[in-house]
């Protein structure tokens, strides 16, 4: 039976009136907000850094590429329409060199963390290695709006509908990375993000530049 005026504080034993249990339960809602208010700024401050090179040194890095893939440097972050058929005639225009293939979407946490691992290796390989970026189920604005705040070297291709990726792997969810070699088969594919730029530099060498 709970005594009349207040609450029986259980740990205590002190009876706690109205004033006291009204400033307790203030105390405690105002702790429950400060503790989402750290979560949500915890989360908010987890971004990624972009890690794009300067134009001189882009140019620099990829002189001496072939017709093909100064194709595609020359779309340099650009996102492109015309779906399937449009990135397998990219494909065929890219017959007979390694291809790497990242499938993302600008609302996917793993994609945005792993794109500056991208930035660097689509330089650092991108003399001899054909690099593509696949939006796949995403909006055309906030894809365009990403990537001009993480430039690549390297167009990617609307997936409103998914068809590409499915076309390439069986896997399902972003980011998948497809290695293909250079007689256009599907040589190995890497489903999640890249942790660090070793694990991409390590799979690229053995998937693409050894292919």
């Amino acid at each position: 039976m709970r005594p009349r005026g207040g609450h029986l504080n259980w740990r205590t034993g002190r009876l706690r009136h109205g004033a006291e249990d009204r400033r307790a339960g203030h105390l405690r809602r105002a702790s429950v907000l400060v503790g989402v208010a750290v979560l949500v700024a915890g989360c908010g401050t987890v971004q990624p850094v972009s890690r794009a090179p300067t134009s001189r040194g882009l140019r620099t890095a990829l002189k001496g590429s072939s017709r093909a893939l100064v194709a595609l440097h020359t779309q340099a972050s650009r996102l492109l329409a015309g779906g399937e058929p449009a990135f397998r005639a990219r494909l065929g225009g890219l017959h007979g060199m390694p291809v790497v293939v990242n499938i993302w979407a600008s609302w996917c946490p793993p994609c945005r963390a792993e794109f500056p691992l991208f930035q660097t290796a689509s330089v650092r390989f991108g003399r001899h290695i054909a690099f593509l970026g696949v939006d796949t189920l995403d909006q055309a604005a906030n894809a365009r709006s990403f990537l001009s705040k993480f430039p690549v070297s390297y167009p990617s291709y609307e997936d409103n509908s998914g068809a590409i990726s499915r076309s390439l792997v069986p896997a399902q969810g972003v980011p998948i990375t497809v290695f293909l070699a250079p007689d256009g088969k599907v040589s190995y594919f890497h489903q999640g993000g890249y942790q660090t730029e070793s694990q991409l530099v390590g799979d690229v060498r053995r998937y693409a530049e050894h292919a």
